[in-house]
């Protein structure tokens, strides 16, 4: 169930952050039973792609050490246990709201039409991976019914396709030439390729997120300017991960990438503290 990525998911706190209702003790737990729901799902759909990549995962430097490519644990009960969980995790999510009802409902299906064939298709498949992180993102503000800037959801998509551009580049250094027969879609790729999509997102993500610091309704909400003091930490963060990917061969795992390169982890905490300070100070 992979639960060192379990990182990924909290992200579904951004909603209650930008919503300065972080110390409102209901709207928290809630966030945080969000957050457990989706740590059950995403690791119901861990074990089902991992039964169906098993004889490709077999072939991989690190991934043939997982249980299943490995054989120490059968294909037919982690199925039956990854249904059990992904069925409580639903059940779970029902008394949390209609709505993210939907978004845990949309995200099984999402996810089992990537591990099937979504993943075979060029382009489709970074932007299913993109929307994976950005359905956290918008569940995390609809479990507290409260609603997310058109802005933040536009640096949400943009940062998660850096990153999923960046899991593809690094797929295809890492394995080299066993990249194409370890997942098929790499067959369409190119390093030229994925560096320019790269640069146009990164671009792309450090103009939204310093427009929406500035735009008018920001400024209205919050009662303040000063968020426009965290650009450079969003800089930083992107410009060093950036490096990881291109100088290191990082970016395989992005919750890994992050736990491991402390300057990278110094930095989205600072982030997090600055935004918070100008936030709720």
């Amino acid at each position: 169930m992979r639960p060192r990525q379990w990182i990924k998911n909290l992200i579904i706190f951004a909603g209650i952050l930008f919503a300065q209702d972080i110390f409102d003790g209901a709207k928290l737990a809630v966030v945080v039973a969000a957050f457990a729901v989706f740590c059950v799902v995403s690791g119901s759909i861990y074990v089902i792609n991992d039964v169906l990549d098993a004889k490709r995962d077999a072939a991989h430097p690190d991934k043939s050490s997982r249980p299943i490519a490995a054989g120490r644990l059968p294909a037919g009960p982690s199925v039956a246990a990854a249904a059990v969980l992904a069925a409580i995790s639903l059940l779970a999510a029902a008394p949390l709201g209609g709505p993210f009802f939907l978004i845990v409902l949309g995200y099984v299906l999402l996810q089992l039409a990537y591990s099937t064939y979504l993943k075979n298709l060029i382009i489709i498949d970074v932007f299913v991976l993109a929307l994976g992180y950005v359905l956290r993102v918008v569940a995390g503000a609809l479990v507290i019914r409260v609603e997310m800037s058109s802005w933040l959801i536009v640096c949400a998509i943009l940062l998660s396709l850096f990153l999923a551009l960046s899991k593809r580049r690094h797929e295809l250094t890492f394995l080299e030439s066993r990249a194409r027969a370890h997942r098929g879609v790499l067959h369409h790729y190119s390093l030229d390729l994925l560096d320019q999509m790269i640069s146009v997102v990164t671009a792309a993500t450090v103009v939204s997120y310093t427009l929406y610091t500035l735009a008018p309704e920001t400024v209205e909400k919050f009662g303040t300017r000063n968020l426009v003091y965290t650009v450079p930490f969003v800089l930083y963060g992107i410009f060093r991960y950036f490096y990881l990917v291109h100088e290191k061969s990082g970016g395989g795992s992005p919750e890994k990438l992050v736990l491991s390169d402390p300057p990278l982890l110094v930095d989205i905490v600072l982030w997090v503290l600055t935004v918070g300070l100008i936030l709720y100070a």
